[in-house]
């Protein structure tokens, strides 16, 4: 293997901390620019989930200032086979004006599955302490996140669906 190759499969610390920001900000954003657009049916759990993500930014911040991880930023940390699709999806998709439930519902529910992935093998490639203990807490909230995503998921589907097969049986 050369050095190249190994190299690429290593980032820092500081690197790592610095994506997840980027992907909880952008995560944020996307939940606060939707509220104002979004039905009432997934619009307080939209509400919900950008506050948690401002939480997680927060949390990310004051983690990259403790004294025991600003001494370890520059360390390197094996990079996560999820970092790409990590990263692509700190990308929000336009949605437009009128977004619906589902699309809505369906595209966090990947973006909770690629942070539930990212932030349980940055647990896995880290020592016990603050920094395991932080990405193994984010992808304990993330899998929260999913769970009440794909809760409500399933009540608007089968709610939707619901009329068409009474309809049907006339």
């Amino acid at each position: 293997m050369s050095k190249a190759k190994a190299l690429s499969k290593m980032t820092t610390v500081g690197e790592v901390l610095e994506a997840a920001a980027e992907f909880d900000r952008e995560a944020h954003s996307f939940y606060t620019d939707l509220i104002p657009r979004i039905s009432k049916n997934i619009r307080y759990l939209v509400e919900d989930l950008a506050r948690d993500e401002l939480r997680h930014i927060r949390m990310l911040s004051k983690l990259a200032k403790n004294p025991e991880v600003a001494a370890h930023m520059q360390d390197e940390i094996k990079r996560p086979q999820a970092d790409r699709k990590f990263t692509d999806a700190a990308h929000a998709p336009e949605l437009g004006d009128n977004p619906d439930d589902q699309e809505v519902l369906l595209y966090a529910l990947a973006r909770e599955q690629i942070a539930i992935e990212e932030y349980s093998e940055l647990a896995e490639n880290t020592e016990p302490g603050l920094l395991h203990d932080t990405f193994q807490f984010l992808a304990n909230e993330e899998r929260k996140h999913k769970a009440d995503l794909e809760a409500l998921y399933y009540e608007i589907v089968h709610t939707a669906a619901a009329p068409l097969r009474h309809n049907r049986q006339h």
